[in-house]
Order: C-alpha cells, then sequence, then structure tokens
C-alpha cells in the first residue's frame, strides 16, 4: 500500500516516517508540508491512504478533504482533539491521532486501514483464481483457500474441500494475493482470516501446526499481537 503525510511540522513527519519503516507492505511515496504541495501530487499520482494534520499552513484540514476528488483513506494527526467529531462525520476519515500518540495507537490505525483496504480489493478484484493442473484449468475461490505450501517447485493451495498442486513459487503469488493473506515462513503463505491459534512460535488452521520463521516473525507480531 501507497501513503503520503500532509504535516507542516518536520519532527511531526519524522515520527511518522519512522513508525511507517516498521510495516514492510506500506510504502511512503511522498511528505508535505502544506495542502497546496500535497494537492499537485495527488492530482497526478494515486494512493491508498494519507496522514493529514488538521492545522496546515493554508488551509484547515477538514476544509481540504473536501476539495479531493475520490479521496482515499485518511487518518487525521492532530494536537487538539475537540476536531474528532466533526472528522468523523466525513466517510473516508478512519482514524484519529491525536498527538503525542506511540507506536501502539499508531498501529491500530494501520490495521483499520489494513481491513479496509482488503474489503475494497475483495470487491474489485476477482474473487477466484484458476490453477494449471494436469493440462486443465481448476477454479478455486481465493477466500476458501486456508493456506499455501511450498516444497521445492511445487506449491500446494489447501482450500476448504480439497488440496492442489501446481508447479510455481510463494513468492510469485504473494504479489497475487489480498493483503489478509501473510508469508509467515519460507514454505507458507497463510490466510489470516483462518487462524484459529498462535501459539510460540507456531500458528493453528484447520488443525494445521504451520511454524513461524525467524525471518518473518517480526512482521507478523507487529500486526498480530
Amino acid at each position: 500500500m501507497n501513503c503520503i503525510i500532509i504535516e507542516d511540522e518536520i519532527p511531526a513527519q519524522n515520527i511518522l516516517k519512522n513508525f511507517l519503516q516498521k510495516i514492510p507492505d506500506i510504502k511512503l511515496i511522498g511528505a508535505f508540508q502544506t495542502a497546496t504541495e500535497a494537492n499537485a501530487f495527488l492530482k497526478n499520482n494515486t494512493v491508498d491512504f494519507l496522514f493529514l494534520d488538521i492545522n496546515l499552513p493554508d488551509i484547515v484540514g477538514i476544509d481540504f478533504i473536501k476539495t479531493i476528488q475520490n479521496p482515499p483513506y485518511i487518518i487525521i494527526t492532530t494536537a487538539y482533539p475537540n476536531y474528532a467529531l466533526d472528522s468523523f462525520e466525513l466517510e473516508t476519515i478512519v482514524d484519529y491521532l491525536v498527538k503525542p500518540f506511540s507506536f501502539d495507537r499508531f498501529l491500530k490505525s494501520i490495521r483499520k486501514i489494513k481491513k479496509l483496504t482488503t474489503i475494497k480489493e475483495t470487491s474489485t478484484e476477482d474473487k477466484y483464481v484458476f490453477l494449471n493442473i494436469d493440462k486443465a484449468l481448476h477454479k478455486l475461490f481465493v477466500d476458501d483457500i486456508l493456506y499455501i505450501e511450498s516444497d521445492r517447485n511445487y506449491l500446494t493451495f489447501v482450500s476448504k474441500e480439497k488440496k492442489y498442486i501446481i508447479i510455481d513459487t510463494l513468492k510469485a503469488w504473494k504479489e497475487k494475493l489480498p493483503h489478509h493473506f501473510f508469508h509467515i515462513h519460507k514454505s507458507y503463505i497463510v490466510n489470516t482470516n483462518y487462524i484459529e491459534k498462535i501459539a510460540g512460535n507456531e500458528i493453528y488452521i484447520s488443525k494445521k501446526r504451520i511454524p513461524i520463521g525467524r525471518t518473518y516473525k517480526s512482521d507478523f507480531f507487529k500486526v498480530f499481537r
């Protein structure tokens, strides 16, 4: 997911930048001190969401939102909590962060964004894939996939009903699947909607114990703790 920051105070910008560096699947593609600069950028670029300070030098943040055509999701950041009621009247605003805010509170906002983005993607993208098996295409609904297991050059798609084995790589499928699919081990991608339990360094999906790899552990627990 891509985002931008609209914040006139550089120290506040730096806090957001530092927090965002800890979220591996979010890319910061711009930081602006005025709404005018941000508006020019948004006319030629698409973002999934943005962080917006209310008190900007050239316009009040709430008024700026009303000028954006097809606005993305927005997380308000401000030192003034009295604006919260007015801001939530705008549907595009997802959360309201009152400065100073902790990383844990910031992470809650990110989770809200990810959930909404997943819902949006599911409604607009294909809800199924075709797997090429023995020279035939087999239709598999994405939401039915419990997890994908890799064994050398083979992938096993484990669904609610059956298993499908194809020749491919996890890396290729990681780019195709919605955000609720998480790469938790070099050999596994899991559908987080089906996680039944997390215990130690393992997750449980439909009686299957799947290890959380050391390389992936930090990113996983940033989201699921």
